[in-house]
């Protein structure tokens, strides 16, 4: 069985994020995403408009996911490699090059981005609504 492995927000889903993960699970038979904990986010300085528990029940209900686990801190992605017996890592191209290190553990692929949304947008478009 060939493993794939992400990691991410995902916060107010959008069809970006339908689209990375549709395209990173064919690169393999299972796809898991490890979903970055509140805490982490924290600090890393952003913060999700969902908590951690309603975004992994939303992530668990996709089909093209086998199984989320908890992003806790950056340096943890080796060891989540090795213990799940990881064959690809994938992320979205904004982060090319950033993850190199981990080609001595396993594929890294960057996926180009659905161009035009993102979250950071969606965000804006609900405040400026809000707003009016």
């Amino acid at each position: 069985m060939k493993k794939v492995i992400t990691y991410g927000t995902y916060d107010l889903l959008h069809e970006g994020h339908i689209n990375l993960l549709k395209r990173a699970r064919a690169l393999g038979d299972y796809l898991i995403v490890g979903l970055s904990t509140d805490e982490f986010n924290a600090l890393k300085h952003k913060e999700a408009f969902l908590p951690y528990a309603q975004r992994k029940i939303v992530l668990e209900s996709i089909k093209y996911v086998d199984e989320v686990i908890p992003e806790e801190n950056w340096e943890q992605k080796i060891s989540d490699i090795k213990n799940n017996e990881v064959d690809v890592f994938v992320m979205g191209d904004d982060w090319n090059g950033k993850f190199d290190e981990l080609k001595e553990f396993c594929e890294v692929v960057y996926l180009p981005r659905t161009p035009i949304i993102s979250t950071t947008r969606l965000k804006e478009d609900i405040v400026n609504k809000v707003k009016k």
